[in-house]
């Protein structure tokens, strides 16, 4: 087929102890989905699952080093970090059940959902979306991508994430106020998910900012820990 511009390469992502790569579709996250965060963003309690996107092409990855050098973003001067499960679905569907999310996800990887905090509270306040707060260039970091099969305890993992040594934020996903699997089912109800679809499913409390020359160490148990510094 020809085309008027040469297509951009695929996002994919590592698949951990594999050469394969998981082709990146769309990015969704999900707002406020531990307790004490949603408290600490002004929420309370378990509300309604929320979600927005990003777009594929902000996966940030490790280059050769092992650490994914994420350049400091324009016009905010106040970044946050958000520490994320992230789950990579590999059979996709509509209004999935519950009871048969796990069919669909092909693994999981540390990520970070990073964020323009003060032009996402100016959006807020205008009532207006939040895409220049989330859905920036190298928005995304994200690990290499451990398969489902390789994987144990996950939704009792710890969570964890340190900025220059010093502990940040800290939890278990057994706190996720919306399971993994009642998330698939949420989200399936609004969107067809396909294979390749990302789906950061929230962070705990403890999100703050990071600044040029920070180093981040980001993990989860049982999956490969995301590196990213500052630049």
């Amino acid at each position: 087929m020809p085309y008027v511009l040469t297509p951009p390469a695929p996002v994919a992502v590592p698949v951990y102890g594999s050469a394969q790569h998981f082709p990146v579709h769309r990015i969704y996250c999900v707002g406020r989905n531990y307790a004490e965060h949603a408290v600490e963003m002004g929420g309370s309690g378990r509300e309604a699952p929320f979600f927005f996107m990003k777009p594929a092409d902000a996966v940030l990855l490790a280059g050769p080093d092992g650490v994914a050098h994420m350049p400091y973003p324009t016009l905010t001067h106040n970044l946050h970090h958000e520490i994320e499960l992230v789950v990579a679905i590999g059979l996709g569907g509509n209004n999935i059940a519950a009871a048969d999310a796990h069919r669909h996800i092909y693994g999981y990887a540390v990520g970070l959902d990073m964020t323009r905090r003060d032009l996402q509270n100016e959006m807020k306040k205008q009532g207006r979306p939040w895409s220049i707060g989330k859905g920036f260039d190298h928005s995304a970091p994200l690990g290499a991508i451990t398969r489902a099969d390789q994987v144990t305890g996950i939704e009792t993992a710890e969570i964890a994430l340190d900025v220059n040594g010093q502990s940040r934020q800290y939890s278990h996903t057994s706190q996720l106020i919306w399971n993994l699997a009642e998330t698939i089912e949420q989200l399936s109800a609004a969107w067809t998910l396909r294979a390749g679809d990302l789906v950061f499913t929230g962070t705990p409390a403890g999100v703050a900012a990071v600044v040029a020359g920070d180093m981040l160490h980001g993990r989860i148990t049982g999956l490969q820990p995301l590196r990213v510094q500052i630049i």
